[in-house]
């Protein structure tokens, strides 16, 4: 489904979700409260995640139905209140660490710019094992 929605998506979102696990192994080494800042970091990557979701939705429905731009500074808009209303709750209720949470949001950034080392990773792998199932 999200190959459908964006062929890039998919590895996308495999590079926010191994920033992620690399931003965990890295951080409990060095914070003292681990939970808040699994949690914070967790909470973060997920964010991302929808961030990176919805943006390929919302560019789906601009290229296909042709959507004004202030619809799509609108949903922009949207998406970055969501976040600020995330990191709000996060500070309020103490849920999570907002640092980890904004190392776990920037997981977005970092995996955009690795998507087409991560693309190319998975398009040779997929590959072989189309070669190997034909040998068979």
């Amino acid at each position: 489904m999200l190959k459908r929605l964006n062929k890039a998506l998919p590895a996308l979102l495999l590079g926010i979700v191994l920033y992620g696990m690399a931003a965990q192994l890295i951080g409990v080494w060095l914070t003292e409260d681990k939970l808040q800042y699994s949690c914070g970091l967790w909470i973060g990557v997920a964010l991302a995640i929808g961030m990176a979701v919805h943006m390929a939705v919302v560019l789906e429905d601009a290229v296909s139905v042709g959507s004004s731009q202030g619809k799509l500074v609108a949903m922009s808009l949207l998406r970055y209140a969501v976040v600020v209303l995330v990191f709000f709750c996060i500070m309020k209720f103490g849920i999570g660490n907002p640092i980890a949470a904004f190392v776990g949001v920037m997981g977005l950034k970092i995996a955009a710019y690795l998507q087409p080392s991560i693309h190319k990773i998975l398009s040779k792998r997929k590959g072989s094992e189309e070669v190997s199932a034909d040998k068979e």
